[in-house]
This record gives structure tokens, C-alpha cells and sequence, in this order.
């Protein structure tokens, strides 16, 4: 079985295999796609435009014509999805939707950290859908300075703005802390062992993927 990863920054692939391996699939089984432009695109223009969203669901086809599945890891692209999810050739799997289903489980407030101003639309507007079946309080919060390290190379100091934003969060009241990008993950190895870790997408992603694949 194989899973094709769709992907908009080439650091998420090792942030990907890392949660493959935690959840104990075989080595080989992703397939990494990675097409920065798209996001390089809807960050020029200021938002996901119907053209990026319909290059995006062309290319999520085409993957699952050769894959068991497919997992979309962009936020800012989530939305294309929906265009072509209920026929395509393998299930199309949403990481933000998946992470979102999470989150909302317990209830109360839950805080969601991005990095993209970009993503704050449709990331707002996927967590509070999920919302609705939990009474779930959502907010969602950019941080401040954080994508122009990334987009600088600088991922540590990315990833300790992000640690940062956490331990500001941590203070509060949220019941849950999440994590709206994959390349966000690796902040939470600058975290104390001791409190609660954020959630992230992908580990929630590639497991809704095998279950799809394996109807479990």
C-alpha cells in the first residue's frame, strides 16, 4: 500500500517519515510530492485563488491514480480538496481536517497556532465546523514573525518563535494546543517533557489515511 503526500515546503517530508515511523508503517510505504509553487502562489495573491485551487485538486487526482491514498499537507490549499475528494480514484485525506477532528474532542477552548497568514481563513473555518459537535471554543492565532524565519532558512529560530507561542498559550485556560502546519511539529522537542504537547497534523493524517486504506 502506498500513500502520496502532497507537500508545499521540502522540510516536511523528514516531519512526515518521522510520524510514519512512530505509527510503525513500513519504510518505502509515502510518496512525497512537493510543490512550494502553489503556496508561493496563494501567498503572492493573498489567499487560495480558484485558479491554485483548481491546480491543486488537478494534481490531487492525478495522485490518486497511482496511490492507496493521498494526504494533502497545506493548509492554505485544504480547501481543493472538497472539489474533488468524493470521486477520485483513492481517498483524499485533509491533514488540517483530521488534526481539527482531534482537537475538538475534548471540548473547551482550543487554541491554534499558524505561521501562515494565509492559512487563517480556512483553518478558522475548519476548526469551528468541527466545533460545532463538541461545543468546542476555537481561536486561532497567527505567530507573529515566525513564517519569515521560515521562509528566511532559519528554522530554528522558526521553531522557537512556535515554542515560544506555546509556553504564551500555556498560561491560558485551552484545553488543547494545536498546531495548524506540519512544519511546525518539531517545536514540540523545545518543550518541557511535562506539559501537554500540542497536537499535529501529521501522525493524524497518515492514521486516518490506513484506516481509510484498510476500512478499519
Amino acid at each position: 500500500m502506498t500513500i502520496a503526500c502532497l507537500h508545499t515546503a521540502e522540510s516536511n517530508i523528514t516531519v512526515y517519515e518521522a510520524a510514519a515511523k512512530a505509527l510503525g508503517l513500513p519504510d518505502g510505504m509515502l510518496r512525497h510530492h512537493v510543490r512550494a509553487d502553489l503556496l508561493l502562489a496563494a501567498e503572492k495573491a493573498g489567499r487560495l485563488t480558484d485558479e491554485i485551487s483548481a491546480e491543486t485538486a488537478a494534481l490531487l487526482w492525478h495522485l490518486a491514480e497511482d496511490a492507496d491514498a493521498v494526504v494533502l499537507n497545506c493548509s492554505t490549499l485544504g480547501p481543493a480538496a472538497s472539489r474533488i475528494a468524493a470521486g477520485a480514484g483513492a481517498p483524499i485525506i485533509r491533514a488540517d481536517a483530521m488534526l481539527a477532528e482531534q482537537a475538538v474532542k475534548a471540548g473547551g477552548k482550543v487554541i491554534v497556532l499558524c505561521t501562515v497568514q494565509t492559512t487563517i481563513a480556512p483553518t478558522t473555518a475548519l476548526f469551528e465546523a468541527a466545533a460545532k459537535a463538541t461545543g468546542a471554543e476555537i481561536e486561532v492565532r497567527l505567530v507573529p514573525g515566525a513564517w519569515a524565519h521560515f521562509r528566511g532558512g532559519n528554522l530554528s529560530a522558526y521553531l522557537a518563535s512556535i515554542a515560544d507561542a506555546v509556553t504564551a498559550a500555556s498560561g491560558e485556560s485551552a484545553v488543547t494546543i494545536a498546531f495548524a502546519q506540519a512544519s511546525m511539529t518539531d517545536a514540540v522537542h523545545l518543550l518541557p517533557e511535562n506539559r501537554p504537547q500540542p497536537m499535529t497534523g501529521p501522525a493524524a493524517a497518515l492514521a486516518a489515511a490506513m484506516a481509510k486504506m484498510t476500512g478499519s
